[in-house]
């Protein structure tokens, strides 16, 4: 079973706790029971968290809530932990070259405070 954490700024701020605050009610429950998926599911659907190409290992969690698309980013610690560390709404297509960069960064980060 996998277990989904949040990581945390510097300065303890929270980038995914402040995107969920920025939703509407419905649309962090939908959130949450796609997190709650990928807790628990052994083998999830593509369709809600996947892989994403040509970067520094870094995972998408997909959420789509009517017209609306939500994407967070994150990466495993290990086998079991998920540290989730950028969170937007998607508006294009492809994924915006600049979120991703934000969520490799982070990454970087939590991995150097860990030494």
């Amino acid at each position: 079973m996998r277990k989904i954490v949040f990581y945390r700024l510097k300065n303890n701020e929270c980038p995914v706790e402040n995107f969920l605050e920025s939703l509407s009610n419905k649309q962090v429950e939908k959130v949450f029971f796609v997190l709650e998926l990928i807790e628990t599911i052994d083998v999830v659907p593509r369709k809600f968290f996947k892989k994403l190409e040509a970067t520094d290992d870094i995972w998408e969690v997909r959420v789509q809530y009517g017209n609306n698309i939500f994407r967070l980013f994150g990466f495993f610690v290990g086998n079991d932990l998920i540290v989730l560390n950028h969170a937007f709404t998607k508006k294009t297509q492809k994924v915006p070259n600049k979120e991703i960069k934000i969520a490799e960064q982070r990454k970087k980060d939590y991995f150097s405070k860990r030494r």
